[in-house]
């Protein structure tokens, strides 16, 4: 059992301080370390207290609008102060629920600062347009203005960075915010709203619930959130989807599952690649919706990438199981039991499909660890080949010619991201074009910047994250028309 060093946030936050459920209904989140309780009686929100959150948001809109751009950015730049003054106690309260290496999960609140700081810069330089006026006398203006209350629904995973690639930019584009955390991951981003607080904030601005899926349909039908976005699965996402266009037609944007292919040609950098792939399927121990596991190797390295590959994953499990506080731990469980099963499943049905050349099976009989697998070769058809599994789980394939390697990487419903090793630029970027993917990588697995846009092709998306793509997500066009006399 991992002791408590810190108070734990056992509810939602709203207007300002942390409020009771109204219904009162509770959960108790367990370790996926070693299973020990980590916090009873977890209060989730319900539909009444969503009622609440946005009561208390529709107050804040006003107050928010009236501050001033200097008075904005200077919270904005406090809020991002304040998290990385936290970030020990985040990477903390990720490491006693979910398992996560503390030092590690520390990191992500310095994403959490770099997007707020970003986003700051826009809140006085993200304009319209102007058309100049015509023979006619008509001065047309393009003016882009703020929803109002915005949504947002966050994955277990990465709940910071995700937190950050919502909320920074809809504050910034004069919007407030209802951020609904993930009840199996929800401390670390629960206490953000807190921080906002201190930052200066009005309260309301941003109101952190915490809740089940009875929050999550709440929001996504209430009439007056104007716009939401949701990282999550595919099937979740249509939920909100259709939700929302039977609700009140708000906008939505769908960060959904992902099964992204990582090229490595003949003339790739071996080492690299085999290092790249390896810190990209075992950072967050497979549970990321970008991660590239689909490995499509040119058939002439096949055999030297599956022993480098085996060779990392060797070296992950030296601190399998090991304590996530422990500063020289590397490794992590799954977040949760639900989700041990489903991974246990998917390798079960791998085993059946494929060959199995490393891992396969439960690490250990506490906790949440499975062993690092690799299957070597499965059909293209096989289900551990199809289906977003969310765990450390990479399928290694083989290809002749890059017309093979583009038609299999593609071969897919989903299109968030895609990764290509070569030292020939002429084929990164032709191969690049040809993609179906949101992102694609050229010799790295940097996939995520505040300065870029972030989101899929197909079923893994709707809409752009980051960048000013997000500014235009979170505001909307209004046309001025003047005629002089």
């Amino acid at each position: 059992m991992l002791e408590s060093k810190f108070w734990l946030p056992d509810r939602s936050y709203i207007h300002g301080k942390w409020i009771e459920s109204s219904k009162r209904e509770t959960l108790t989140l367990y370790s996926a370390h070693d299973d020990s309780v980590v916090l009873e009686g977890l209060q989730c929100a319900n539909a009444a207290d969503v009622d609440v959150a946005v009561d208390s948001a529709e107050k804040a809109l006003p107050v928010w609008k009236a501050m001033n751009t200097n008075q904005k950015r200077a919270a904005f730049l406090r809020f991002a102060d304040l998290v990385v003054e936290s970030a020990g106690r985040c990477g903390y309260l990720e490491a006693i629920v979910v398992g996560k290496p503390a030092h590690f999960a520390a990191r992500e609140a310095y994403m959490v600062a770099e997007w707020f700081r970003f986003y700051a810069g826009f809140i006085d330089k993200f304009g319209g347009e102007c058309h100049p006026a015509d023979d006619e006398g008509y001065l047309r203006l393009v003016r882009r203005e703020p929803y109002g209350i915005c949504a947002s629904i966050n994955p277990f995973n990465a709940p910071l960075s995700t937190f950050a690639f919502k909320v920074a930019p809809a504050l910034a584009a004069g919007n407030v915010m209802i951020a609904k955390v993930s009840e199996y991951n929800p401390l670390s981003t629960l206490i953000m709203g807190e921080l906002a607080t201190k930052a200066g904030f009005p309260p309301g601005v941003l109101n952190m619930i915490v809740g089940t899926a009875e929050a999550g349909i709440a929001l996504s039908h209430h009439m007056r959130i104007r716009n939401i976005s949701f990282t999550g699965s595919v099937a979740v996402g249509k939920q909100v989807q259709l939700a929302a266009a039977n609700s009140n037609l708000k906008t939505v944007t769908l960060e959904l599952g992902g099964k992204s292919p990582f090229l490595v040609f003949e003339d790739a950098d071996l080492e690299k690649a085999i290092a790249s792939s390896a810190s990209n399927i075992l950072t967050l121990n497979g549970q990321g919706c970008i991660l590239g596991t689909r490995v499509y190797v040119h058939e002439s390295l096949a055999e030297d990438f599956v022993a480098g590959m085996k060779a990392k994953m060797d070296k992950y499990c030296e601190t399998l199981g090991n304590n996530p506080l422990d500063t020289t731990t590397t490794s992590m469980p799954l977040a949760h039991q639900a989700q041990l099963q489903r991974v246990l499943g998917f390798l079960e049905t791998g085993k059946k499909e494929a060959s199995c050349v490393r891992g396969g099976a439960r690490f250990s009989t506490k906790g949440c660890y499975v062993e690092p697998t690799i299957f070597f070769k499965p059909p293209p058809d096989a289900e551990i080949v199809r289906k977003e599994i969310f765990g450390p789980v990479l399928c290694i394939l083989t290809f002749s010619t890059e017309e093979e390697a583009i038609a299999a990487a593609n071969d897919t419903e989903f299109g968030l991201g895609a990764y290509i090793f070569t030292k020939s630029i002429d084929r990164a970027l032709r191969v690049s074009a040809q993609l179906e993917a949101g992102t694609v990588c050229i010799n790295n697995t940097a996939v995520v910047h505040p300065s870029v846009p972030f989101g899929g092709y197909k079923s893994s998306g709707v809409g752009r994250e980051n960048g000013i793509s997000a500014l235009h997500h979170f505001t909307q066009e209004k046309s001025v028309i003047i005629k002089y006399d």
